[in-house]
């Protein structure tokens, strides 16, 4: 089930109290976003559009940790950009998280435009709660490959990135939460693995296409537990 709602995440998804899981891709700072409009304007690059969204600050960062960490039984993982690390580690400590180091991302291509080393990465900042459950989760991976976006939304993610990202951050069965839906993949993700979806998207013309991807369909992955009580509850009805 995905229930994608348009609005501000701060009204739209206040009525959810409880989430298993926050992922999400929000807004990166405020050097990443002018540099992307920088490129566009110097080099009329035609795959680098103008952003539609504003750049995120640290007094964005907090807000959003300081609503969700405590709606968020798990694990919280957002992505962000190098210069707004520091920030979303601060934020999840100071709301009683054990914050881990960025989990880099890193893109099949680097656009070598302009002077200085090129950047192909993002980076994954995650945290949870200090709770001996989580103890026994076991070991996650350290950076990720991204791979080709194929969904037309700007700045959005692959498909097979984010379903990695939800299989090691959630359990099946879990909501999993993204207030910043854009074109829908985390959700498409979360469905896919046989989570539960919820999340927000601010802007309408976005919103109206990741409702016509979502109405597209998708089938959800067979886990094999599931197949194996399948397969015994046959079994026992025939004998």
């Amino acid at each position: 089930m995905i229930d994608l709602r348009l609005g501000r995440w701060e009204d739209v998804l206040a009525d959810v109290d409880e989430v298993d899981a926050v992922i999400c891709d929000p807004p990166y700072g405020d050097r990443t976003h002018a540099g992307n409009q920088n490129m566009r304007c110097r080099f009329g690059s035609a795959d680098r559009r103008s952003l539609s969204y504003q750049h995120w600050t640290s007094a964005h960062v907090r807000t959003f940790v300081q609503a969700w960490a405590p709606r968020c039984r798990g694990w919280l993982a957002a992505m962000t950009s190098d210069d707004l690390i520091g920030t979303w580690r601060s934020a999840y400590e100071a709301a009683g998280r054990y914050s881990f180091a960025p989990v880099p991302i890193v893109a099949p291509r680097v656009r070598l435009v302009g002077d200085g080393p090129a950047s192909s990465a993002v980076y994954l900042m995650v945290a949870r709660p200090k709770r001996r459950r989580f103890l026994s989760w076991g070991s996650l991976p350290g950076d990720y490959r991204a791979g080709v976006d194929r969904n037309g939304h700007i700045g959005g993610k692959p498909l097979r990135l984010m379903q990695s990202i939800v299989t090691h951050y959630s359990r099946p069965g879990d909501l999993v939460c993204d207030p910043c839906g854009g074109g829908a993949t985390t959700l498409l993700a979360a469905a896919i693995e046989g989570r539960r979806a919820v999340g927000s998207e601010i802007d309408p013309e976005t919103y109206a296409k990741a409702q016509a991807r979502i109405a597209r369909g998708y089938t959800p992955r067979m886990r094999f537990d599931r197949i194996k009580g399948e397969q015994q509850d046959l079994l026992e009805g025939a004998s």
